[in-house]
């Protein structure tokens, strides 16, 4: 692991998401909460706060975060896709890029396995981390896709 020993204490914030694509019937289910497994919005939430607080067992030489605030969201992109969007907060020497990520990982997962039965051709794309503030780096922010 890098020691961060040295490292100031700082106000940690990162962002991540992706994109779960799906048949459009598969989107409504969702929207609908038809799915026979139950609520998945709100099962694939619970998965992905679980699983940032659980990022340094899953990923070697991760720091064993205290994670102060972890969110997962959901918006519907008619008529195939689903982004997932994670927000990670800490006060730390160091960040939670990886926690941010793992969420957004995980809740994605757990959409394809509530889903898999009907949908197998599902696919999870661009996983990116949007934003991170805090620590000596600053802030950092994806530039915009040039269209």
């Amino acid at each position: 692991m890098v020691d961060v020993g040295a490292k100031p204490v700082s106000r940690r914030r990162a962002v991540a998401s992706g994109l779960v694509r799906m048949l459009p019937e598969s989107l409504q289910t969702i929207r609908d909460r038809e799915s026979s497994k139950g609520d998945v919005l709100e099962i694939a939430r619970l998965a992905g706060i679980m699983a940032a607080k659980k990022t340094a067992d899953l990923i070697p030489l991760c720091h064993p975060l205290a994670l102060e605030s972890v969110e997962v969201s959901f918006e519907f992109m008619p008529p195939d896709l689903l982004q997932i969007r994670s927000v990670a907060l800490i006060e730390s020497k160091t960040g939670v890029e990886m926690e941010a990520l793992t969420a957004v990982s995980v809740a994605a997962l757990t959409v394809y396995d509530m889903l898999k039965g009907v949908d197998r051709g599902m696919t999870i794309e661009r996983l990116n981390l949007e934003e991170k503030s805090g620590g000596v780096s600053g802030e950092w922010r994806r530039p915009a896709p040039a269209n």
